[in-house]
């Protein structure tokens, strides 16, 4: 039996293959996967509006809003919406906060990401403000009121008649 040479190009192969997987993975990947949230909706991501701008109202159609919070482990914030839940006419801007609240004697900072369900929702909620939108800075036992001003687009399908807006807070190196 003849044993086949390892070249050096065998070798270059087996060596860039990798690197260049790991390179797509964390440098393409990435803005990849955030057009495909912006196009779809995928992953509950929501999207903003600039102003109040005027929509067609059906005061008629009723959603059910529910809101959720949760910290990241490790990150020592109580963290929970003011209201668990509102009904909202789609097409009227409403607005409501999140109480969050540093538990240490230290400065700590954080960011919440949003998460929209059913996912076919968060095309249709929009956000003017939001206090995900930048980093927030908690002072030593500090309790921050902060403010959440939505609107759910008349566009939104008929059937969806119940929406979950859940936060998970992170905990960020200053």
């Amino acid at each position: 039996m003849e044993r086949k040479k390892i070249t050096k190009r065998f070798w270059i192969t087996l060596v860039s293959a990798p690197i260049l997987m790991l390179l797509f993975a964390v440098f393409v990947m990435p803005p990849l996967y955030e057009v495909l949230c912006d196009i779809t909706g995928f992953n509950g991501k929501t999207g903003t509006v600039e102003t109040e701008q005027p929509y067609e109202v059906n005061e008629e159609r009723i959603v059910s809003v529910s809101f959720f919070a949760s910290t990241s482990p490790g990150f020592p914030v109580q963290f929970a919406p003011k209201v668990n839940s509102m009904e909202v006419v789609p097409g009227k801007f409403y607005t409501t906060s999140y109480i969050a609240k540093n538990t240490t004697d230290e400065m700590i900072y954080g960011q919440a990401i949003p998460s929209v369900a059913p996912t076919d929702a968060a095309l249709y909620f929009k956000k003017l403000e939001c206090f995900c939108f930048i980093k927030q800075g908690f002072k030593p036992n500090e309790e921050v009121e902060m403010t959440l001003r939505f609107v759910i687009e008349p566009e939104m399908k008929e059937r969806i008649k119940d929406v979950s807006l859940s936060y998970n807070f992170y905990k960020l190196d200053s």
